[in-house]
Parts: C-alpha cells; sequence; structure tokens
C-alpha cells in the first residue's frame, strides 16, 4: 500500500510537471507582420511630416505699370569747365549787386578771364564784378578749383572784379583776395597764391 501511494504519487508529480512544462512558442503571421511594417512605416512618416517647416506662401509679384518711380534727381547747376557755381553770398547793406548772382549771359562788351590756382590745395573763388556803367551788370559768381587747377571764363564782360579765395583744409591754408579792372577783350588771369590773388595780362 504504501508502494502504491509513493507511485501515485510520482504520477501526479509527473501530470503536473508535465502541465507546467515548456509551452509551444506562438507563431506570427505573415499578415500580421506586414500589417505591423506598415503600421510603424505610417507613424514615421507622420513624425517626419510634423518635424518639416511650415511653408511660408510666396507674396505675390508685383504687376509692372507704365508709372515710372519717383527718383531724387537734384537740378543740375551750370557749369564752366572744372567749375562749380554756387549761390552768391548775402548782404545786409543797400547794395543791389551784393546778393546778386551774376548773369551766364550778362550785357557789355566781352572779355576772357583766366582764373589759375597756384597753390596745392583745392579752393573757392567768389568772383565779383561791380555794377558796369551802361549796362548795369554785377554780382557774383563761385567756383571750385582743384590743387593747380585753372578755369578759362568766357562769358563775361568788361569791368572791374573783385576776386576772393579760400580753402578748408587744414595743412594748406588759403585766404586770400585781389582786383582789377578789365577794359578790352583780351584774355586777363587772376593768380591764387595762399595770400594774395594777382591780376595780370
Amino acid at each position: 500500500m504504501k508502494q502504491i501511494t509513493f507511485y501515485s504519487l510520482i504520477l501526479v508529480l509527473a501530470v503536473t510537471i508535465s502541465a507546467c512544462g515548456a509551452q509551444q512558442v506562438p507563431t506570427v503571421s505573415a499578415a500580421d507582420v506586414q500589417h505591423t511594417a506598415e503600421a510603424a512605416a505610417f507613424t514615421m512618416v507622420a513624425q517626419t511630416q510634423e518635424a518639416l517647416p511650415t511653408s511660408t506662401p510666396v507674396p505675390p509679384t508685383p504687376i509692372p505699370t507704365d508709372t515710372p518711380l519717383p527718383t531724387n534727381s537734384p537740378v543740375a547747376l551750370p557749369t564752366l569747365d572744372a567749375t562749380v557755381p554756387t549761390v552768391a553770398p548775402t548782404s545786409s547793406g543797400g547794395d543791389p549787386c551784393a546778393t546778386r548772382v551774376l548773369s551766364y549771359s550778362p550785357k557789355g562788351r566781352e572779355t576772357i578771364i583766366r582764373i589759375a590756382n597756384l597753390t596745392k590745395t583745392s579752393v573757392t573763388v567768389s568772383v565779383y564784378l561791380n555794377e558796369t556803367a551802361g549796362a548795369g551788370e554785377c554780382g557774383y559768381r563761385s567756383y571750385t578749383l582743384g590743387k593747380l587747377g585753372d578755369v578759362v571764363i568766357t562769358d563775361l564782360v568788361q569791368g572791374c572784379y573783385n576776386l576772393w579765395a579760400w580753402s578748408s583744409d587744414n595743412k594748406v591754408h588759403v585766404n586770400a583776395s585781389g582786383f582789377g579792372c578789365i577794359n578790352n577783350s583780351d584774355k586777363w588771369t587772376f593768380e591764387i597764391s595762399e595770400n594774395s590773388i594777382k591780376f595780370t595780362q
């Protein structure tokens, strides 16, 4: 009896052990693998799309028109050779010629004036024609002359002229003046040095 019980116990143990033993590994179908791969691929595409920057719409192209664009074009001032005429200085006195710009076609007997800059810097020259007898021409003109430069003026008339020249150069200081009266159509010359303006024919 003891033996039967022992065998019974062994049998129960064997059945229990076999029941708890290794179970068969479940198999996955090919369709399940394919669906899993597709789901993973769709997830990656969606995440990639989310990471892309949003596209900014391109602004519309302006339609061309025949209307010209506005420009900032300065009005050209009359010039002679390398000269730059400027506005006449003002005066508080009663002289009407002190604030007048000398005409570029003055009335009177014509002459030729050359202004020569003998200095080593550019200068501004103010030319003043005293009122002429008969024609009543008078006024200022200004010119800028480069270093050792000159200008020949062919649209002036005979009369008496005052000239002033100055520079803005800190190294070569020019502050000069001169005077001369012209009584014929020959070419007359005003030579500018640092301290004076010499009048010659």
